[in-house]
């Protein structure tokens, strides 16, 4: 019997096939997930912040795009998975709130996209889909088996990726 492991804000999961993975609320964050299609072993990471280097009192790891997705390669190769397969999908980096006194507003969700996108091209894994940017909240479930990532969002229909 399969079972869905839930990754929190700022954290990250692995699981083998048939498990899949659930993060919730992701806004401006982004929900990074990779799996090894051969293997079928996975995992999902929910970035908060684009860059560790930026922030003092970094200890979570997983909290950024630098160092949560290669922890997460990490975890994977270290479970099996072959980092030449590894497979990429992405999810989130929305600008959830936009202040018209403050045009130039830090856009988080954009910076947290460009930071995944960046760092999955440094370790050579392709990015077969994405679902980011606009303007509201999703929900993710990846299945490391197939490859599926579905996404949530409230008042839309379900996206396949």
């Amino acid at each position: 019997m399969s079972e869905i492991l839930k990754v929190g804000m700022a954290d990250l999961k692995v699981c083998k096939s048939p498990d899949g993975l659930t993060t919730l609320g992701l806004g401006s964050c982004v929900g990074v997930a990779i799996r090894d299609p051969i293997t079928k072993i996975g995992g999902l990471a929910h970035v908060m912040l684009p860059d560790s280097t930026k922030i003092k009192s970094n200890s979570n790891r997983y909290k950024f795009a630098d160092t949560g997705i290669q922890d997460l390669v990490d975890t994977l190769v270290s479970m099996g998975a072959s980092k030449s397969r590894m497979q990429a999908k992405i999810a989130g980096g929305a600008q959830m709130f936009t202040l018209e006194t403050r045009p130039n507003t830090v856009r988080v969700g954009d910076m947290n996209v460009a930071a995944s996108k960046a760092k999955l091209k440094e370790l050579g894994i392709p990015i077969l889909a994405e679902d980011t940017g606009l303007n509201y909240g999703r929900t993710v479930i990846f299945y490391p088996e197939t490859g599926v990532m579905t996404v949530r969002s409230v008042g839309k229909e379900d996206k396949i990726l």
